[in-house]
């Protein structure tokens, strides 16, 4: 980690954003990346069923032109070195992806020979830093699948270093593309006045507690809310959490995670003309439509101060729970990320 700082934080992410610009475009940068013309995906890491899925929709025959003729030709299966669940997949969807066409190889330096993009799909966010830094010294461009990584700190180092390499990447839930979020966005009911939205939160022990799984309805919160959360209070119990943020104009946003019960994801969402329900998980499919609209264009769909801002919300959470739910600031914690 010597080589990028973490105590500059604050200016790595200044600086990302400011190669973004206000329209999200990363143009400039990927033109420089030379993988325009490239089609052939890789993919790090077998350890998550969303590797095979993504497999599926590509290399299908049939596939539809929405997804550009993109095709997986290799993957590095390596994922999770400890995290039993993730480790015992990857045997399985080795054989469902070299069904599918696609080489395995056995490092991510023979992984970059072969591909112009790549996805990271390693399911243990602490391997995320380490597994991106090659791929974005090879100016490949890269989507990596949530959580970016496991703490605020890796996720900074890896926009920093994407700047450094002019290098476009981005990260998502699926859940950011549920039904219901692109009408808000698009301004249906108005300004956002507020939200609560919920999700499963399993944890892991090896990762921060909402990072493993909580991610989901936070990054579905942060959809419709925007950043500019300020501060985070969280009440745990065994069964839940109920993390409330409030964004420096005074609207308040909740995230509900639950450990009992059914398992679901959704939301409600507070606007000046209406109100709106969010609704069904239709899969992985409408994130790709973007992630190969990202690999077309340049154009990053979630700005990195944005996916920062969730990293920040989701340790907040932590340390208000460490608090006896004491309201935590979200700038302190970023400056203490420095």
């Amino acid at each position: 980690m010597s080589n990028y700082d973490r105590r500059n934080f604050i200016k790595m992410v200044t600086i990302a954003g400011a190669g973004l610009g206000v329209s999200g475009s990363l143009n400039p940068l990927y033109a420089m990346s030379g993988s325009l013309a490239g089609k052939k995906v890789g993919i790090i890491g077998l350890d998550t069923s969303h590797a095979v899925a993504f497999t599926k929709t590509l290399n299908a025959a049939d596939s539809p032109a929405i997804y550009g003729g993109y095709k997986v030709v290799a993957a590095y299966p390596k994922g999770s070195n400890d995290i039993k669940s993730s480790v015992d997949r990857i045997p399985g969807y080795i054989e469902e992806v070299k069904k599918l066409g696609v080489e395995i190889v056995g490092s991510i330096a023979d992984l970059l020979k072969k591909v112009d993009v790549v996805f990271l799909e390693t399911n243990d966010g602490r391997l995320h830093l380490e597994q991106a830094l090659p791929v974005l010294k090879a100016r490949k461009p890269m989507f990596i699948d949530k959580p970016i990584a496991a703490s605020l700190a890796d996720a900074a180092a890896i926009f920093a270093a994407a700047k450094k390499y002019n290098t476009p990447v981005f990260s998502s839930s699926s859940l950011r593309y549920i039904d219901g979020i692109e009408e808000v966005k698009s301004g249906k009911i108005g300004k956002v006045l507020g939200a609560e939205t919920y999700s499963p939160a399993k944890y892991e022990v090896t990762h921060p507690d909402l990072f493993w799984y909580g991610i989901h309805g936070v990054e579905m919160l942060f959809a419709v809310m925007g950043t500019g959360c300020k501060t985070v209070t969280r009440v745990y119990t065994p069964d839940a959490d109920v993390v409330v943020g409030v964004w420096n104009d005074g609207r308040i946003g909740t995230f509900r995670g639950t450990r009992k019960g059914k398992s679901d994801y959704g939301g409600r969402i507070f606007g000046e003309k209406s109100n709106a329900t969010l609704g069904t998980f239709k899969g992985y499919n409408p994130l790709l439509e973007q992630i190969v609209k990202f690999f077309e264009t340049g154009v990053v769909p979630v700005q990195p101060e944005e996916t920062l801002e969730i990293a920040a919300f989701m340790e907040a959470a932590d340390e208000s729970k460490a608090k006896g739910g004491s309201p935590v600031s979200m700038e302190k914690l970023l400056n203490k990320a420095k």
